[in-house]
């Protein structure tokens, strides 16, 4: 996928997010049906994050919220879990974990949230769908706390999901190492892990 435009051009931004939200309003309903059940990685994935009781994390693109049962879990009944999208019709399907998060439609590059309240960030198939990923991630950034982490997560790796989706990787795929490194420290990140395998995508950050 090529690297999105930046978003500091407001009608960019604008464009960016309406196509973002015509893309996942038709495909919301068949959305869980059409691709198998990932949970085993997703619980492995949030396992290797290091979430543990109590702690407030934030399911960022969080789609029709198949992650949001096992982060509740991870922190346990004292922990916040907050599921944030752009597109109402994934958050209607969401609509179904509401006891185990809350959801809130908004921006992922502009949260309602205050500075410095997030233990961990887990995105699922986010980071190339931000419009402006580095202006997604320094938001990311603010919202957690220093020391909190960043988790971008795709059960499968880039050349796995290429084959799937019937393309090729493009050299200026966002999600390669090269491209995605720079843009996280730039936005406040210290890289710790980036594993890019057949069954995983997984790529750890702290908050510096």
């Amino acid at each position: 996928m090529d690297i999105p435009p930046p978003a500091d051009d407001p009608a960019a931004h604008s464009r960016e997010l309406a196509e973002t939200r015509a893309f996942f309003a038709e495909r919301a309903a068949r959305w869980d049906s059409k691709y198998p059940d990932d949970s085993p990685r997703y619980a492995a994935a949030i396992a290797d994050t290091g979430l543990t009781t109590g702690q407030f994390v934030l399911d960022a693109g969080c789609g029709t919220g198949r992650a949001l049962p096992l982060l509740r879990a991870a922190v346990g009944p004292t922990g916040t879990v907050l599921g944030v999208d752009l597109t109402p019709e994934m958050l209607d399907r969401a609509a179904v974990h509401r006891p185990h998060a809350a959801l809130v439609r908004a921006d992922c590059c502009r949260l309602p949230l205050p500075d410095a309240v997030v233990d961990l960030v887990f995105g699922a198939g986010l980071i190339s769908h931000l419009p402006g990923p580095a202006a997604g991630l320094r938001e990311l950034a603010r919202v957690t706390r220093p020391g909190g982490r960043l988790a971008l997560f795709h059960p499968l790796g880039r050349a796995a999901l290429a084959a799937r989706q019937g393309r090729q990787i493009t050299p200026d795929d966002l999600r390669a190492r090269e491209h995605l490194h720079p843009l996280l420290t730039a936005a406040g990140w210290t890289l710790l892990s980036y594993t890019d395998d057949p069954t995983r995508y997984l790529v750890l950050a702290d908050r510096t």
